[in-house]
């Protein structure tokens, strides 16, 4: 059997401050890279069609990103192609009672689509391969607990795949997230594994992949690996990774390493360096042992014009003798435990503490994830 998957498309993230008709650039981005990724799973032939989560950036999308998942999910049933949707960290609702915004998309397509949104481990058997779905919990136990159902429900005559949402922490981890759940790679227990949450395509283990993101976020995202759709034939176990094209660039470039240049010199390497930065691309530049005068002198304005071939440009400078003792860093993992302790010793009597505390997470993590 040959099953189409994709991962962690995000559709509604937006950032940089530039729009076309009124929609974050970024945001078109990721629409484009999504409908481009379900046109080539579709185009494999496949025999069901998989989403590992994080579909939406956000549990309550916008009617926006909730149109283009409908309108994707109506083509695949088009299309006679059983389809199996499994929900992520970031399109999960952080509280018990909430509602998911997969619910909807299971009233229209249920018969069709088999959805696993209520935090619950759900067995779907396809002719040849039994499926075991485990979609985002509110709890690492909870987690392993539904892992352990999934183990006890394999299945003797049918090869068995599992769908989940995890951080394994085997893999190298490369920014701060939102809800993660981390699981030991032993609990996923199946003849194959197929992931989300990872943005990068990568083997776990024998059996066990990240299908990866469709589109790259930031510099944290390791945007010279490619972005895609994994094809996974569950009677070869052979894991083919088919990356999608014309996607915006991310890129850094060459360093200037300005230490003892006067700012004549400076400027003269910031500017080669950006006439450079290649059509559309969202580019960054360090600038290391940069003496701060030199930096102020820089016309800033003038190096974001010769740098107009791109969509953004970010300048990194590190300035000479301005080195902050390591030991005087906050540990950027310990960052929301310190917001969680700042808010607890608030009084919050009539607002929404979850709500606050959920709302600081976020923008740590963004903050964290755009300076990557």
């Amino acid at each position: 059997m040959k099953v189409a998957a994709l991962g962690d498309a995000h559709l509604g993230r937006s950032y940089l401050p530039y729009s076309v008709d009124g929609v974050n650039v970024r945001e078109l981005d990721f629409e484009s890279s999504f409908e481009a990724a379900v046109d080539l799973a579709l185009a494999q032939a496949p025999d069901a069609v998989l989403w590992l989560g994080d579909i939406f950036d956000h549990p309550r999308p916008t009617y926006r990103s909730y149109r283009l998942a409908q309108r994707a999910l109506a083509r695949i049933r088009h299309h006679g192609i059983p389809a199996v949707v499994i929900t992520g960290n970031h399109d999960t609702p952080r509280l018990p009672g909430t509602a998911s915004p997969y619910a909807a998309l299971a009233d229209t397509f249920g018969a069709d689509v088999h959805f696993a949104h209520r935090m619950a481990y759900e067995r779907i058997e396809l002719p040849g391969l039994v499926v075991h779905a485990v979609p985002q919990m509110l709890t690492a136990e909870a987690t392993v607990e539904a892992l352990d159902q999934a183990a006890a429900s394999r299945s003797l005559d049918s090869s068995n795949l599992l769908l989940a949402h995890p951080l394994v922490p085997s893999v190298e981890r490369r920014y701060a997230d939102i809800n993660e759940i981390e699981v030991d790679d032993r609990l996923l227990r199946a003849d194959l594994v197929l992931l989300g949450h990872y943005h990068v395509h990568t083997r776990v283990r024998p059996g066990v992949w990240y299908a990866g993101s469709t589109d790259t976020f930031t510099f944290a995202d390791d945007p010279g690996r490619p972005k895609g759709i994994v094809v996974l034939d569950t009677d070869t176990g052979q894991c083919r990774h088919l990356a999608l094209p014309h996607q915006r660039p991310l890129v850094t470039l060459p360093t200037v390493d300005a230490l003892g240049l006067s700012p004549a010199e400076v400027a003269a390497l910031v500017f080669e360096r950006v006439a450079a930065v290649p059509q559309g691309a969202v580019a960054r530049l360090y600038l290391e042992g940069v003496d701060p005068e030199a930096y102020r002198l820089l016309d800033l304005h003038a190096v974001h014009e010769a740098a107009g071939a791109g969509l953004h440009l970010k300048l990194e400078p590190s300035f000479v003798d301005a080195a902050m003792p390591v030991a005087d860093l906050a540990d950027l993992a310990s960052m929301p435990a310190r917001w969680d302790g700042y808010v607890d010793g608030q009084d919050l009597t009539g607002f929404d503490a979850t709500g606050i505390r959920r709302l600081g997470h976020d923008y740590l993590v963004r903050a964290v994830e755009e300076a990557g």
